[in-house]
């Protein structure tokens, strides 16, 4: 082994605001900047009750992701009960549901800052 993961960062316009976003799908602590995990200026940590750390850095020319493009690099995975029954929740958070990413088992939406991410099922 040559290293240990530290966290994920995610590029978006405003660190604070997705951090926040993500708190509220998530849980955890949102720590702007802590300076055990801080990515620069204009960042924000999300350290997630399972020890899981999203970190977000604010990019001028951030430019989202397309859901299904060759280019698109990543998506998270979000586990709930119910990805049906969570739909309302992540919608009046911010989401956007994404085209062609819905099946029994899980659901694809954007973030406010375009990442893809899904509801998947336990």
């Amino acid at each position: 082994m040559i290293g240990r993961l530290r966290c994920v960062v995610l590029d978006c316009p405003d660190a604070h605001e997705l951090a926040v976003f993500y708190q509220r799908l998530l849980g955890g602590e949102v720590a702007c900047p802590d300076p055990a995990l801080a990515v620069g200026d204009g960042s924000a940590v999300l350290c997630g009750e399972s020890g899981a750390v999203l970190a977000f850095q604010s990019v001028a020319d951030h430019r989202p992701p397309v859901w299904g493009a060759p280019e698109q690099q990543f998506h998270l995975d979000v586990r709930v009960a119910d990805p049906a029954a969570a739909h309302a929740a992540v919608l009046a958070l911010g989401a956007t549901p994404l085209d062609g990413g819905e099946t029994p088992a899980w659901r694809v939406y954007a973030d406010p800052a375009g990442h893809p991410f899904r509801l998947v099922r336990p």
